[in-house]
């Protein structure tokens, strides 16, 4: 009852605030949607270039997984906007996963992890696929084992002076690289900040209704700044309605509500990282909006902000265009040199 007392809550609050928006570039009423510009971090691993540069090459070392063959990067690469293109994730010996690989754009800013959220800070999220035989199968102890013995000796020393190599150095390396994945300067941040030439007509269109809940009602749950609230919600996916449905977050928190719920994703950058939603039931983002549009497929346990939306083709096509307007132009991505 609590949470759809907050639910509700949440919802009145988008209303009153989506009033109160002056759609002109610049406006103050618009800053909230500007992500602050350090990316928090626990006081217990601060960000380091040497811990950015050790955890980049982790990140991309497939001898980090027990076949040697797959790294962080082969779910969330910067080829697929930090995803990897799938419908849902490939594991161990190409294992075929029941979710996606969420993107880690902007996970910096998140105050929980994962689809279900059974993990809260990116230093214990970045050891999870690793432990887990169904994806990176690796045997922890053999890994330090090798980090201990090879180049990567050096760099650990650099960014933890005096430390062993341990579990909590290679979160921590992994969580500080996580960190500077961000998206922050789309054109619509930059028509926020005043250019008023970064947004078309038809996207500033797009985001009046994407605010508005009594049309798209998207902000109810993509928020400010990051684009979501860091909540779970069922959204209704065909998916659910079949046998032994994947029930997200109630896995981890056993109230009905949490039943078939996901975590909300930042759609910063969106345009990079189809197939979406959890299960990559969706291509396009066009197919995302008709199925806000229908209010969800299968009705039974889903979230209280899900609902029947009446919008024009013309309003759905500004809804896409505004979301298209929110990826941050991409720049090249230098590899690591991994050590021997």
């Amino acid at each position: 009852m609590k949470r759809l007392v907050l639910v509700v809550l949440l919802a009145v609050s988008s209303h009153a605030l989506a009033n109160d928006y002056v759609y002109k570039a610049g406006h103050p009423s618009l800053q909230e949607w500007l992500l602050p510009e350090n990316v928090p971090t626990p006081k217990d691993n601060p960000l380091t270039p040497a811990k950015v540069e050790l955890g980049k090459m982790l990140f991309f070392d497939p001898r980090l997984s027990g076949d040697g063959n797959m790294s962080c990067a082969s779910c969330h690469s910067p080829l697929f906007g930090w995803s990897d293109g799938q419908k849902t994730a490939r594991g161990h010996k190409s294992m075929v996963l029941g979710r996606a690989s969420p993107v880690v754009v902007n996970t910096g800013y998140n105050d929980i992890q994962m689809w279900d959220g059974r993990e809260k800070t990116l230093e214990d999220q970045s050891i999870g696929p690793m432990r887990n035989t169904a994806e990176m199968n690796m045997d922890i102890p053999k890994l330090i084992d090798f980090l201990s013995k090879s180049e990567y000796k050096e760099h650990f020393e650099e960014a933890f002076p005096g430390e062993s190599i341990g579990v909590e150095q290679i979160a921590k390396a992994l969580a500080s690289f996580e960190r500077t994945i961000v998206s922050r300067d789309s054109p619509f941040d930059n028509w926020v900040r005043g250019d008023e030439s970064a947004l078309t007509a038809q996207q500033i269109r797009g985001f009046r209704l994407f605010v508005d809940p009594d049309k798209g009602n998207c902000a109810v749950c993509h928020s400010a700044p990051n684009f979501t609230d860091n909540g779970f919600h069922n959204l209704g996916l065909a998916s659910f309605g079949e046998d032994n449905p994947d029930l997200g977050r109630y896995t981890q928190r056993p109230l009905r509500l949490m039943k078939g719920a996901f975590k909300t994703p930042t759609i910063r950058d969106i345009t990079l990282s189809a197939p979406y939603f959890h299960d990559g039931s969706a291509e396009t983002l066009m197919e995302v909006v008709e199925h806000y549009a229908i209010g969800g497929v299968v009705k039974e346990n889903r979230s209280p902000n899900m609902k029947t939306l009446n919008l024009s083709q013309q309003e759905k096509e500004d809804i896409v265009a505004f979301m298209e307007s929110l990826t941050t132009p991409p720049e090249a991505f230098v590899l690591p040199i991994l050590p021997l």
